[in-house]
């Protein structure tokens, strides 16, 4: 069993930076994929970008290619995500999910708000 707390989120201008955590309890947490996720305002929640266990080339959704970070410390079971150039676009919940196959793991999500 792992469980992942979110921490970072926050009411931001556009053009700022924010940089979410996600601590993870469980001593596998090293063996997981991870991903953050978010949820605007009245619709689905969406990908925003991945890394495998292993570290590899992350992946980002187009949106925030070149303004978004996602990076993983292993040995402190901390994802983070760091949000550069931010836009009112970006406004949701940010969730982080850990998982083998499948995403079998959630945080409870923390919330960004980016005005303009």
């Amino acid at each position: 069993q792992v469980q992942l707390v979110e921490s970072g989120g926050g009411l931001v201008q556009a053009g700022g930076s924010l940089r979410l955590s996600c601590a993870a309890s469980g001593r596998t947490f090293s063996s997981y994929t991870i991903g953050w996720f978010r949820q605007p305002p009245g619709k689905e929640r969406d990908p925003v970008a991945h890394m495998s266990r292993s570290g590899g080339a992350p992946y980002y959704t187009n949106s925030v290619k070149g303004r978004f970070t996602i990076s993983r410390d292993n040995a402190n079971n901390t994802v983070y995500l760091l949000m550069n150039s931010l836009k009112p676009d970006d406004t949701a919940v940010y969730y982080c999910a850990a998982g083998l196959a499948t995403y079998d793991y959630w945080g409870q999500g923390t919330q960004v708000t980016v005005s303009s």
